[in-house]
């Protein structure tokens, strides 16, 4: 079969053939119907040296997969060959305490994970190709009804991780809360859109390109904000002077994340998403009281399960753009150049 894979870091990915994988006991074959292309690959490819991570090319990418049961290996049970089915991302121990609950991410075992903090494409071979071998069953998460995997794909990284990143902060997203989201791109616009689905929360959508605010406004965001020197006072000024409640920053850089804590609202949340490779100095003065200041990575399996259903539902649908295997690294280039809008899925 043929895979889009990373051979070597600082490398372009390679279109090559490899044979078709067979699954071993407890494992299942997915045969691919969509391959979502994330901006982290670019890591991977432009910026990643060895030692970086505790895995290391070659590769087949690809870590935002649904497509079709293929095959079952020996004790899989609640599957069945051709079932619709999304894969879920990390793979993590599956017996620490973390994992037991889903939260694969966090493993704390990662010496018994099949690849130490990654996954299928990401240090073991992922969706780019027809099949892609998924070493734990349980990995494995049917689809709704009426959800296609094409539109699925990217749900299991763009939709999963601005949702777990929400989703924490429920509490604070009553109807008289603002949230702002800082950066409307691959991830962003699909957290505008959960925003509006999950909460009652007014959304402020920032971001430095105009036709990025467009599609905020487009997935739901009551304001669009294009980002400046004046940008958390104006989002102030909106909230009567408060601030905003949760901020979302789905770049990571430097202005973005002191844009957040200049704008977030005591007792608020600051939780940066983009790894823009920004630092933030934090110190008793420096940001509103009791803000909150927190990473995230990804999510857990049960909070896939809610996604996939808010896709079913069509309350959730990132924009994307589809591209034939052969057309991958222009989906990568595309991205790359900032000439990409939302998301790619690639369909083998």
């Amino acid at each position: 079969m043929r895979a889009l894979r990373l051979p070597n870091w600082k490398s372009e990915p390679e279109l090559v053939e490899v044979d078709e994988p067979t699954p071993g006991p407890g494992q299942v074959v997915v045969k691919i119907g969509g391959a979502g292309a994330c901006h982290s690959d670019l890591h991977l490819m432009h910026d990643f040296e060895a030692g970086a991570v505790p895995w290391n090319p070659p590769f087949t990418l690809g870590h935002e997969n649904a497509g079709w049961v293929h095959a079952l290996g020996d004790g899989v049970s609640g599957l069945t060959v051709g079932q619709p089915v999304a894969v879920y991302g990390p793979w993590g121990c599956g017996t620490c305490e973390r994992c037991r609950v889903g939260v694969d991410p966090y493993c704390e075992n990662v010496a018994e994970a099949p690849v130490p903090g990654g996954g299928g494409g990401l240090g073991l071979d992922g969706g780019m190709a027809e099949y892609m071998l998924v070493p734990q069953a349980r990995q494995v998460l049917p689809l709704p009804d009426g959800l296609d995997p094409v539109l699925a794909a990217p749900l299991t990284d763009a939709g999963l991780t601005p949702y777990h990143a929400i989703r924490r902060s429920w509490a604070k997203l009553g109807p008289t809360s603002t949230a702002v989201v800082i950066g409307v791109g691959g991830l962003g616009h699909v957290g505008v859109q959960i925003l509006k689905a999950t909460t009652a929360a007014r959304v402020i959508a920032v971001d430095t390109r105009e036709e990025a605010l467009k599609l905020g406004e487009e997935c739901g965001a009551d304001l669009a904000m294009l980002s400046g020197a004046d940008t958390a006072q104006e989002i102030r000024q909106a909230t009567g002077g408060r601030g905003a409640d949760v901020v979302l920053d789905f770049v990571g850089a430097d202005a973005t994340l002191a844009l957040g804590a200049a704008a977030a609202r005591t007792v608020g949340d600051l939780t940066i998403v983009g790894i823009g490779g920004g630092t933030l100095p934090v110190g008793f003065f420096s940001v509103p009281y009791e803000v909150s200041i927190q990473t995230t990575y990804w999510g857990s399996r049960p909070e896939l399960i809610e996604v996939l259903e808010l896709g079913a539902r069509g309350l959730v649908k990132p924009k994307a753009s589809t591209f034939p295997l052969d057309e991958a690294v222009v989906a990568y280039r595309k991205m790359r150049d900032g000439t990409l809008e939302g998301r790619a899925v690639v369909v083998p």
